[in-house]
């Protein structure tokens, strides 16, 4: 969808609210608990401060945004029941659902959304702060139920921005004037969502609860959802062959055995529910020290890996090459950029015209504790570098140690992945601009990568003001970004979810699990 016809003249969108509940909530069963998997175990339930994928998972039934949004990207009531765009695409006025509380009773308002977009979010989110402070003039209350935010030039992914992770709303009774980060709040998430945290026992189970104040009348249907915290992929297949876990997330198991598990009796198998973010994985290298500070060490890495066999074989087929730091399924993708073969006798000769002698800078290989498959990666990859001559050791971590490591940009070299948000300006930019190499968060430009022109067209493609014009911005991006290996494309990855049959209304948006759960139920 090209969000720039959001901004004919005089456009209002008017939607009326529970459009996703009544048209997907017929005749369900009321109550019951759905059992699923936390993996890895989250470091942090507050979506306003942590976004690894376990925490969107679980904190996405606690948190919500102004807006929902459907698989083809068109804007539905969140928290917002209505909203329009001025004629010049520069004021957003939102009109808030009424009668919402807090978890804890206290009554959300306009003040709220405020505090969470102009405080909050501004300073400590990684993605959304890089909008916010580029686009954005104003947030103020027009009243206690209306929301006016100004825009300082015209933005046309604006509204793509509010959704739960990337804009969640954050209680201002609770955050304002503390230490957003060491907030107490922190270990007992209060949001507006459908459920509400019950308990966290690390290392066993997160509990959440339904919530008997949600806004939608007779809704969310489900008691309780129960996330386990299972410490190996083997263990949790056979939780889901057992059916004391009913729903498996990509990377829960093995990809070598979603294919044995999808063929069991009375499972569902999809890989909807991710078109918001089409998630595209590379390699980090910390380019603020040897050897990865010298562009044709970084161009090495990628001629030494051999990334069609790490889909076909590691991955199972669940991906597809990436060639540069913009998914093929995200808005102005260009193909037309350096490609980087397999070519191990290339990336010896790119390694000696260097002039890095690879060997006296060992490597650490900071390892992404997102399962065995990951693992598998790790080791192919370190064994892939070695061949060439690097030296490479492994080093273990969990989800913590790895969000405080990369936060820190304490390491040489590991592996992540962007969720792109239907618009590089939202999904892409973080990781390369200059001025995001900031502490505090792993999802930011954790490598260090910097070059003036890249800060200039990236500029330029989230204000131009005309596709075209955005496009040649992305265009030159994504060439320079592919020559500089500003970070080490891998692949996009197409993530299986697994189900029962008998767990309805799974996957209904374009978040798919990451959403409310509000009209989940399990029919008997």
């Amino acid at each position: 969808m090209n969000l720039l016809s959001f901004r004919a003249a005089g456009l209002a969108i008017l939607v009326a609210g529970g459009l996703l509940a009544s048209s997907a909530a017929t005749a369900q069963t009321r109550g019951g608990t759905l059992y699923a998997i936390a993996q890895p175990e989250p470091a942090l339930l507050m979506l306003g401060l942590n976004q690894q994928s376990s925490t969107q998972y679980v904190a996405g039934k606690i948190y919500e945004s102004l807006l929902r949004w459907t698989p083809d990207l068109k804007p539905l009531p969140g928290l917002a029941k209505s909203w329009k765009i001025s004629s010049d695409g520069l004021t957003y006025t939102f009109v808030l659902e009424q009668n919402v509380k807090w978890h804890d009773g206290k009554p959300f308002s306009s003040a709220d959304v405020v505090f969470s977009i102009d405080k909050f979010l501004r300073k400590s989110h990684p993605r959304s702060r890089v909008v916010i402070n580029q686009v954005v003039e104003s947030v103020n209350a027009i009243d206690k139920d209306t929301v006016e935010i100004k825009l300082k030039q015209p933005f046309g992914p604006f509204l793509t921005a509010f959704v739960s992770d990337n804009l969640p709303m954050v209680p201002k009774h609770l955050y304002e004037n503390t230490d957003y980060a060491s907030n107490p709040a922190n270990q007992t998430p209060i949001g507006t969502g459908p459920f509400k945290f019950k308990e966290w026992r690390k290392g066993s189970h997160i509990i959440l609860e339904r919530n008997p104040d949600y806004r939608k009348p007779g809704l969310p249907y489900l008691d309780t959802i129960v996330f386990r915290v299972i410490p190996d992929a083997a263990s949790r297949a056979v939780a889901f062959e057992n059916n004391t876990v009913q729903v498996l997330r990509s990377g829960d198991v093995d990809n070598v055995d979603v294919k044995r598990l999808r063929e069991l009796p009375n499972v569902d198998f999809t890989t909807a529910g991710w078109e918001m973010f089409s998630p595209l994985s590379y390699v980090v290298m910390n380019e603020r020290k040897p050897p990865f500070n010298n562009i044709k060490v970084r161009q090495a890495v990628m001629h030494s890996i051999n990334r069609k066999f790490v889909v076909d074989n590691i991955f199972f087929g669940f991906g597809k090459v990436a060639t540069g730091p913009i998914s093929s399924t995200t808005a102005f993708y260009d193909p037309n950029v350096t490609r980087y073969d397999f070519d191990p006798a290339k990336a010896r000769a790119l390694l000696k015209e260097s002039g890095v002698d690879v060997g006296a800078h060992p490597v650490k290989l900071l390892a992404f504790p997102y399962g065995s498959t990951w693992e598998r990666l790790t080791e192919y990859v370190r064994q892939s570098l070695q061949q060439v001559g690097f030296k490479v050791d492994i080093e273990a971590a969990d989800s913590a140690s790895w969000s405080k490591r990369m936060s820190d940009f304490d390491f040489d070299f590991t592996f992540s992945f962007s969720q792109q948000y239907g618009d590089p300006a939202l999904g892409v930019s973080r990781h390369f601009l200059s001025t995001n190499s900031v502490k505090g968060s792993p999802f930011v430009n954790n490598q260090g990568y910097a070059n003036p022109k890249v800060d200039e067209l990236w500029l330029k493609g989230a204000t131009a003001t005309t596709r075209d014009q955005r496009q040649a911005a992305y265009t030159q991006l994504q060439k320079i970004l592919v020559d500089e290996v500003a970070n080490g494309y891998l692949f996009e990855i197409q993530n299986p979810t697994l189900s029962r049959k008998n767990v309805r209304n799974l996957v209904t948006t374009a978040i798919g699990l990451n959403d409310t759960f509000d009209t989940v139920s399990i029919e008997k």
